[in-house]
C-alpha cells in the first residue's frame, strides 16, 4: 500500500512517476510534488507539477485525454512512482499514444500472456500425468490441449450469446471467465507448438501498419 508520507522528493521537492497504461505499455514520464500526488489520489486523474510553469496540471486537461488512475504505486526505494492508468485518448502531446514509440513498438504489450508463456513453458518441460492439471494436459498432447481450445471457444460463444445489452454483473463475469478460459489454453496450445505469444502480436502489429 502507498505510503505518501514515506516517498522520498528530491532536492526540489519533486519525485518521478511514469505512467503505464492497464496494457503495459510506457506512455509518459512526469515529475510530482506531494500536492500533485494528493490531488491525483484524491480526483482520480494523474496530475504533475510543471517544473517550466511552476505550477500544477492534470494530464489531458486542455485535450480532454486524460489518464484515469487505476493504482499509484512507489519503488523499492520510495523515490519513483508508477502510475498505472486508463488514457482516456492519445497520451503524447504529438498525438501519438505513448511518448516512447520505438521501445513501445519493440516491447509486449501484454506483460501478463508474457509470464503465463514462460510458466506454461517450465511446465511443458516437467511434463507429467502425475503433476499439475497443466502438467497432466501436455502429456496428454497435442491434440488433448486442440481438443480443450474448442471446447472453450465453444463455451465463450455460448456465454457472449447469452449477455444481454442490460448484462448482469454475474454475465459479464461468465463471459470473462470463459475467455480467460479460452486464450490460457490457446497460450498452451501455442507453447506446445513451439510458438510464441510474440510472433502472433507482431504479426498483428505488421497486419494493422499495413491497413492504417
Amino acid at each position: 500500500m502507498l505510503a505518501v508520507t514515506t516517498l522520498k522528493f528530491d532536492g526540489d521537492g519533486l519525485i518521478p512517476g511514469v505512467v503505464q497504461a492497464l496494457s503495459g505499455e510506457v506512455r509518459m514520464v512526469g515529475y510530482l510534488n506531494m500536492e500533485a500526488v494528493e490531488l491525483t489520489l484524491s480526483s482520480g486523474f494523474v496530475t504533475f507539477w510543471s517544473r517550466s510553469r511552476k505550477a500544477l496540471w492534470t494530464k489531458g486537461e486542455s485535450s480532454g485525454h486524460r489518464l484515469r488512475l487505476i493504482e499509484m504505486r512507489q519503488d523499492c526505494d520510495r523515490d519513483c512512482l508508477l502510475l498505472i492508468a486508463e488514457p482516456q485518448g492519445p497520451t503524447c502531446h504529438r498525438g501519438t499514444d505513448t511518448c516512447f514509440d520505438d521501445i513501445a513498438e519493440s516491447a509486449t504489450t501484454l506483460p501478463w500472456l508474457d509470464r503465463l508463456e514462460r510458466l506454461l513453458q517450465s511446465r511443458k518441460a516437467a511434463a507429467s500425468p502425475e503433476g499439475s492439471y497443466t502438467r497432466k494436459l501436455f502429456a496428454q498432447g497435442t491434440d488433448r490441449i486442440a481438443k480443450k481450445v474448442v471446447e472453450e471457444a465453444g463455451e465463450v460463444i455460448l456465454a457472449a450469446k447469452n449477455l444481454e445489452r442490460d448484462a448482469t454483473d454475474a454475465q459479464r463475469a461468465d463471459l470473462i471467465g470463459e475467455a480467460a478460459d479460452l486464450l490460457f489454453h490457446l497460450e498452451m496450445l501455442l507453447v506446445d507448438r513451439g510458438v510464441s505469444v510474440h510472433e502472433v502480436v507482431s504479426l498483428l502489429k505488421a497486419r494493422h501498419s499495413e491497413r492504417s
